[in-house]
């Protein structure tokens, strides 16, 4: 800014603010009936050479935060007339998981006054920054009608997901005599909602709502295949499964082991042996020669003895 603060809130106050009605030759009002301390920022726009701040804070002789009051009477000034437009940009994402980085520096290249973003889908009815951004296009029009205000976006589908959001949009855009921007796509330019430009919003709509068609088919065509390359179950798979479900819903049957170590040992407790590597077993030999041997001597004890010649 080449001018001072003094400067420039007597250059500001030149004019009546549309935001809050304070006069010419008074500082801005609060709500509260106090001493606004910036300037409102469609009052300040109203001055060519300040069109690109931010805000203008009001000096310290208006006595920000008390009660206004209303300073002396000044012939308004009407603004110069000026071919630079001012420009209002909106970004949005539809997650919180996407970035908004790339967005709002195509908007900061395009050198918009005032940036508003946002990461909502467009399923929501109410978007408040997009309405913030439109009302604040208004305020724009309202305080300048000269001075041509541009709604600024990176792309066609941030703005609406069909043709009848869009119309919708394009009738509040030419309501308020507003253009639209857009920065990328194969639409990129300029559009003034008036005469010709109605038409071609019309044309917005319908390109945006068959770009949205083609991506929801493409959507559909892909969970298809997805869905024709799984492995299918047969009917006899179906009522083994369905089977088993009942069994193990009634408590029968027993879980299926999550491993060959834990199936054997299942096994064996269910036939009362004992774990394998806990108990020593004798050998097969050494068990058969024990038994055997009792089992003769038993024999020799109960049979009688054959008679002597």
């Amino acid at each position: 800014m080449d001018l001072t603060l003094d400067q420039a809130a007597l250059a500001v106050e030149r004019q009546n603010c549309p935001n809050c009605d304070a006069p010419a030759g008074s500082a801005c009002r609060t709500r509260g009936g106090k001493t606004a301390a910036k300037y409102h920022t469609p009052r300040f726009v109203l001055v060519p050479a300040l069109r690109e701040e931010l805000e203008i804070p009001a000096p310290a002789d208006r006595a920000p935060g008390r009660a206004w009051r209303q300073g002396p009477a000044l012939a308004v000034v009407p603004a110069p007339r000026t071919e630079r437009p001012v420009r209002i940009g909106y970004a949005r994402t539809s997650t919180a998981r996407q970035q908004l980085a790339s967005q709002l520096e195509t908007l900061h290249r395009a050198k918009c006054h005032k940036g508003f973003k946002e990461q909502i889908s467009t399923r929501v009815k109410v978007r408040p920054e997009l309405e913030a951004a439109l009302a604040l296009a208004r305020q724009f029009k309202t305080a300048a009608p000269e001075t041509p205000v541009i709604f600024t976006v990176h792309e066609l589908k941030r703005l609406a997901r069909n043709a009848a959001e869009l119309m919708t949009l394009s009738a509040e855009l030419q309501g308020g005599g507003i253009q639209l921007e857009l920065l990328t796509g194969p639409l990129t330019g300029i559009y003034d909602p008036n005469g010709m430009g109605a038409m071609f919003f019309a044309v917005l709509a319908v390109v945006g709502q068959i770009e949205r068609n083609y991506i929801r088919e493409k959507t559909i065509e892909g969970q298809v295949v997805a869905a024709s390359r799984a492995p299918r179950r047969t009917a006899e798979g179906h009522r083994r499964r369905h089977a088993h479900l009942h069994r193990r819903a009634q408590g029968q049957g027993r879980p299926r082991p999550r491993h060959r170590e834990e199936a054997g040992r299942q096994d064996r407790e269910e036939r009362g042996q004992a774990p394998l590597g806990r108990l020593a077993l004798p050998s097969a030999r050494r068990s058969r020669g024990r038994r055997g041997g009792r089992r003769s001597a038993a024999a020799t004890q109960a049979r009688p003895h054959p008679p002597t010649r």
